[in-house]
């Protein structure tokens, strides 16, 4: 599993005109499904995506988690980051997980997440999202459980 996650100010996911999630201060995590994603690395993913440090804190640096600060979550599901671009001149999604199995691992995800923390929201799998966001810092890292 996958995950570019940004610190936000702000961010909305919209589907046509209606905005399906939003949060303030916070991560957006955009999150990509591979094909051998199973139970261990959703759990995982939740673990980095709540604990990883990327908050400043009274100093300054960054110390401080999404569960240290109490921000929002934006999860949305992003399977083009799972693309392999080392070669041509057009990705191949070979490495990304079917679309049955990307939904169900990018629910089971979903899942865990809204059980171990309030404020989390999602876009819609599948549909043609567009994404609003206010990137504090810039702050974006990718995140790996593979």
């Amino acid at each position: 599993m996958i995950a570019l996650i940004q610190r936000v100010l702000s961010a909305r996911v919209d589907v046509g005109e209606a905005t399906v999630g939003a949060i303030g201060p916070g991560l957006l995590a955009l999150v990509a499904v591979q094909p051998d994603d199973g139970e261990a690395q959703a759990k995982r993913m939740l673990e980095r995506l709540l604990g990883y440090r990327v908050f400043a804190d009274d100093h300054g640096k960054m110390n401080r988690s999404l569960t240290d600060t109490g921000g929002g979550l934006l999860l949305v599901s992003q399977f083009t980051l799972a693309a392999d671009t080392r070669s041509g001149m057009r990705p191949s999604f070979t490495s990304a997980a079917p679309p049955e199995h990307g939904r169900h691992w990018f629910d089971r995800l979903l899942e865990l997440a809204r059980i171990a923390y309030p404020g989390v929201e999602t876009g819609r799998f599948g549909a043609h999202m567009k994404i609003q966001l206010v990137n504090d810092g810039p702050v974006t890292f990718w995140l790996d459980t593979g």
